[in-house]
């Protein structure tokens, strides 16, 4: 048991010759307020003064005390001249930062304690966490760790800093958390224990009190007829570990160099002689203090030995593992040549930028994608994406459509839309794809710069210079087969603008692109009769109100004439689509002989109903030839109806026109109402005849019929580079770093004169390296310290 303490206080040099704090050994911790008494108590324990004494706060490092008991014949064969200063000259001071300097005088090393301090924490009475490190070997002082800290301050006075309490209050936690950490409170007996800063502080860590000793200063100092009887015996606020009373040294003492003999052979007697003291002496005083801190620490650490132990010896594997990562050291006499390493270095590379490519390396992120993964994200993503953004028709205008039509025809009129009007507006839209193809050759090759930058074990990033210069002929590799590769994607776009293969299965051709026309058509053919049918609606609903009496009269595209009575106050536009798909949907024949019949009853009967004034139907346009115009397939496959085998009749194309007309009765006209009705009905029949001109309508169709076309052979041209473009990159970039690295990087370093530079090692690293290698050996000497003490 006796060799427990200077067991952890050997632990304790060992580990802060590194900096080591990674293992919490048992400590005991001094707490309080400032000018609490704390320093008085280290040293009546220690039985020198030796700690730097002032106004205000004085200890601003915390101080790593250890007390070491020897014997009294081996500390005086230290110094044989130590016998002329008299009783109490035995002990030898030594601090960590001077460790081949030995002090016997205990003002100077007061003055050291006090030059270190503001070697570090300046002169604005600032405090910093660096702790320093005194042994104190006496055959007067009992086998003790004690670690002072500054103490508990409220309001800055003078200089210091404004968060002078935080910073106390900080540092003061950042020992008492751990837990193998005995805290001491001390509290002065002249002020109320409830106030105590160090109780207070000692409780928020430790709230069973199992850990803290309470230590009661100044009992001297007390009012006449108070005591500190119910504190010490815990009544007050109990403590797993107890209160001692102890009495501090005066400032009259301190500054008349009273000798700290006499003052604790006073302590003695006081507790001796006390009426209220004397029944409790024996756990009274600083001896005791002393005594009861020694136990205490003794089985604390005896208790914690064997977990520190355990934990040294996991810190031990770690530390090997972290060590054999960084490679080992390189020598003069090594048995492996530096050839042999570089070649292996170099196999290594070229096998892991493999590897990220194919999804196989033993490392990869789960956090973002990489490597090959990152590859097929570009091409089946951002590729795709850029290719589906562009819009084969968005920069044509109808004008340019209409211009490029013309500009093709040269002088003469067209009659079918030329082909090479097409293959001028879509080679500059094939273009617009380059953009995407090249953008996706670039994301490719910085991804391979990417995956070459990760490449590379702990091993070869020993060596800065060797992967600086691989990652150079990898750069330099990769410009030569990014340039290939982005002249063949241009080569891909220029081929397919060489020639349009308007025969492509896929193609919507010049029949389909019609036949989506006529639907369309159709469609709109059937929305405008619609429309129209209710807009002659309200103009008989309208006309009803106006006229006595009136009837309605259908005129259809066949010359027929329908009367509708009075209440028939509408036309119903399902009954006239009704009627419009039964003729078209008539076999031809029919229809043919149909129209032949209407034409014969219409030129003997003569019902169509004319226009006012004029000798023509109504809602037609009569040419000298008898031809009706204003269709846009008469115009636009010729005047025979007939385009590339397609016949469209123009007797079709006139059974659909129905014109609704309101007819006034003769009574009404009778009646002087005509003129007014008259003016209704031409206004009537000019809105029958909105349609676009012939020229106006061929224009539209053209244009329509040209973006459909475009669009159609876009999208193939656009299916073929979504294909072909990531095939190329993997082909002419990305296989052919794979196969051709590792040659490269052979035949670029593996060269004698370059070997030996490649192969040095980073100073950095180096030291790291050794810095790990001392922690191991560090560890390994505690753990045989902890052995030999168990």
């Amino acid at each position: 048991m006796d060799k427990l303490i200077p067991t952890v206080n050997r632990l304790q040099d060992v580990f802060n010759t590194v900096g080591q704090d990674q293992i919490d050994l048992p400590q005991i911790v001094v707490v309080g307020s400032q000018s609490s008494g704390k320093s008085s108590v280290l040293e009546n324990l220690v039985g020198r003064d030796f700690l730097p004494r002032g106004n205000g706060i004085v200890t601003r490092r915390p101080l790593v005390l250890q007390l070491v008991n020897v014997p009294r014949s081996e500390n005086n064969d230290l110094n044989a001249d130590d016998e002329k200063e008299g009783p109490g000259s035995e002990a030898r001071a030594q601090f960590l930062h001077l460790p081949n300097k030995v002090f016997t005088d205990m003002g100077e090393v007061r003055r050291e304690i006090e030059r270190e301090t503001d070697r570090l924490a300046g002169n604005n009475k600032g405090i910093i966490k660096a702790p320093i490190h005194l042994r104190i070997s006496s055959p007067e002082v009992l086998n003790l760790t004690l670690v002072d800290l500054p103490g508990i301050t409220k309001i800055p006075v003078g200089d210091q800093p404004t968060d002078i309490e935080i910073q106390t209050r900080n540092l003061v936690l950042e020992y008492i958390t751990k837990p193998n950490s005995i805290i001491v409170a001390i509290s002065p007996a002249n002020v109320d224990i409830v106030n105590s800063e160090s109780l207070k502080i000692a409780r928020e860590v430790d709230p069973k009190g199992s850990r803290t000793i309470g230590v009661v200063t100044k009992i001297d100092l007390m009012d006449r007829g108070t005591n500190s009887l119910d504190i010490l015996t815990g009544r007050v606020y109990p403590l797993r570990l107890g209160f001692v009373g102890v009495i501090n040294r005066s400032q009259e003492d301190t500054i008349s160099n009273k000798p700290i003999a006499d003052s604790l052979a006073a302590e003695v007697e006081f507790f001796r002689s006390h009426p209220v003291y004397r029944t409790i002496q024996q756990h009274c005083g600083t001896p005791n203090l002393a005594k009861v801190l020694n136990q205490l620490l003794m089985h604390h650490i005896h208790e914690h030995l064997p977990t520190i132990k355990t934990k040294i010896n996991a810190l031990i594997s770690q530390t090997e593992q972290e060590l054999s990562s960084y490679g080992r050291m390189s020598t003069e006499n090594d048995s492996v040549s530096n050839s042999s390493r570089l070649l292996k270095l170099i196999t290594l590379f070229a096998s892991e930028f493999q590897n990220s490519i194919d999804g196989t390396a033993s490392e990869m992120s789960t956090t973002e994608l990489c490597g090959g993964a990152r590859l097929y994200y570009i091409f089946n993503d951002i590729f795709a994406s850029g290719l589906d953004s562009v819009n084969p028709t968005a920069n044509l205008t109808n004008n340019d459509i209409r211009t490029a039509i013309r500009n093709s025809t040269g002088p003469r009129a067209s009659l079918f839309v030329p082909e090479i009007a097409f293959q001028l507006l879509v080679k500059p839209q094939i273009r617009s794809l380059e953009p995407p193809a090249q953008r996706c050759v670039q994301l490719a090759y910085e991804e391979l710069m990417k995956i070459g930058l990760s490449c590379g074990s702990n091993e070869m990033r020993r060596y800065p210079r060797l992967h600086a210069k691989v990652m150079e002929v990898v750069s330099d590799l990769l410009r030569e087969r990014v340039g290939p590769t982005a002249a063949y994607v241009e080569s891909l776009i220029a081929i397919e603008r060489a020639y349009i293969n308007t025969n492509h299965p896929d193609f919507i051709g010049g029949p389909g692109a019609l036949n989506d026309l006529q639907r369309k058509l159709e469609r709109k053919r059937k929305e405008n009769t619609h429309t129209r049918v209710r807009e002659v609606n309200k103009t008989i609903s309208a006309s009803r109100h106006r006229s006595v009496d009136g009837d309605t009269v259908i005129v259809n595209s066949h010359g027929l004439t329908e009367d509708v009575a009075n209440e028939s106050s509408s036309v119903d536009p399902s009954e006239v689509d009704d009627r419009l798909d039964d003729v078209r949907t008539r076999p031809k024949s029919d229809a043919n002989t149909a129209d032949q019949h209407q034409r014969t009853s219409s030129a003997s009967s003569n019902p169509v109903l004319r226009r006012p004034g004029s000798g023509s139907p109504l809602g037609s346009t009569a040419s000298p030839n008898g031809a009706v115009h204003g269709k846009f397939f008469n115009s636009f496959f010729g005047a025979n109806g007939r385009r590339d085998g397609i016949h469209i009749s123009t007797e079709e194309t006139r059974v659909g026109h129905v014109s609704v007309i309101p007819v006034p009765n003769r009574l009404s006209n009778l009646s002087g109402e005509g003129t007014s009705f008259e003016d209704e009905m031409a206004g009537l029949s000019s809105q029958l005849s909105t349609n676009l001109s012939t020229t106006d309508q061929r224009d539209e169709m053209e244009t329509t019929l040209i973006r459909s076309l475009i669009s159609s052979y876009f999208g193939i041209v656009r299916k073929s580079i979504q294909d072909m473009v990531p095939k190329a990159i993997m082909h002419l970039l990305v296989n052919e770093m794979c196969q051709s690295i590792q040659n490269r990087l052979v035949e670029e370093l593996y060269k004698e004169p370059l070997i030996t530079e490649l192969l040095q090692e980073d100073p950095s690293l180096v030291a790291e390296r050794d810095q790990c290698a001392a922690m191991l050996d560090v560890y390994k000497k505690a753990f045989a310290i902890i052995n030999e003490a168990m």
